[in-house]
């Protein structure tokens, strides 16, 4: 019998390795695979991009928070992977009802790391995690030591229009904003918060715009847009898979982090 407590706190209990896995999360879809998990999966959702080609070889059962349960029976899953903030506590408990169900909650770093080993534990990779979580060090350390001498800057980083909505404290994009000494102009906010972008009231008191390329696909014209509200920030368009996929895309976030400062003066 394995036992594992998931980052919910919810102790599971495994009576053998799981085999057939169905992953409700993109990024984790992707730490999957680079743990050398791929032949495991067997349900994905539609937004799991990555690596491209598992959409024409897994099952696809849905999106993040519309889920199609009798699809995912019919799959006979040893476990189920959800994560605390990409799906909703309703679709965790119908999950449960069908097989074992992990819940991931990353909000740092560290808790990527950790649920790296989890994953280790669970599927027998923990060679392979090991391996993963050394890279991830290696890269997380050589990012500190760029950023050291960076002069900090304030940053609103966008996730949505109509309503505009930004990332602000206790999340991921937050935590890595942070590492890279952006300062949340939300930082005394919660989560995702609805903002009021009234003429100039951005003006003077942020040095960066971010418009991320998801949830919302903000484009150039966009640019345009927030200029004609926001007159003395730089606006930038990013990558969000980078600020807000945590598991292995991390690997790639630190040298695209550094991209991006070195195109801002």
């Amino acid at each position: 019998m394995k036992t594992c407590k998931d980052q919910i706190g919810r102790i599971l209990e495994f009576k053998k390795s799981p085999k057939r896995i169905i992953s409700l999360v993109p990024s984790l879809t992707e730490l999957l695979v680079d743990l050398q998990l791929e032949d495991s999966i067997v349900g994905i959702t539609k937004f799991c991009i990555h690596p491209v080609h598992l959409k024409k070889s897994k099952t696809i059962v849905g999106g993040t928070k519309n889920i199609n349960f009798k699809k995912i029976k019919a799959l006979n899953p040893d476990v189920i992977l959800c994560n605390k903030e990409e799906n909703t506590l309703e679709i965790v408990k119908q999950c449960e009802q069908i097989a074992l169900t992990h819940v991931s909650n990353i909000i740092t770093i560290d808790d990527t790391i950790e649920l790296i080993n989890q994953y280790g534990y669970l599927f027998l990779k923990k060679r392979e995690a090991t391996h993963l979580i050394e890279k991830i060090t290696f890269k997380l350390s050589d990012f500190k030591q760029f950023i050291n001498n960076k002069k900090t800057k304030k940053v609103a980083y966008f996730i949505w229009r109509k309503p505009w909505m930004v990332a602000a404290n206790n999340t991921f994009i937050n935590h890595l904003l942070q590492l890279n000494k952006f300062e949340n102009t939300y930082k005394n906010e919660n989560r995702y918060p609805e903002v009021n972008l009234e003429k100039n009231k951005l003006t003077g008191k942020t040095d960066l715009i971010f418009l991320s390329s998801e949830p919302y696909p903000f484009k150039e014209k966009h640019i345009l847009e927030l200029e004609e509200i926001i007159y003395d920030s730089k606006i930038v368009l990013v990558d969000g898979e980078m600020f807000s996929w945590y598991g292995s895309r991390l690997l790639k976030a630190f040298d695209y982090f550094k991209s991006i400062h070195q195109q801002i003066p």
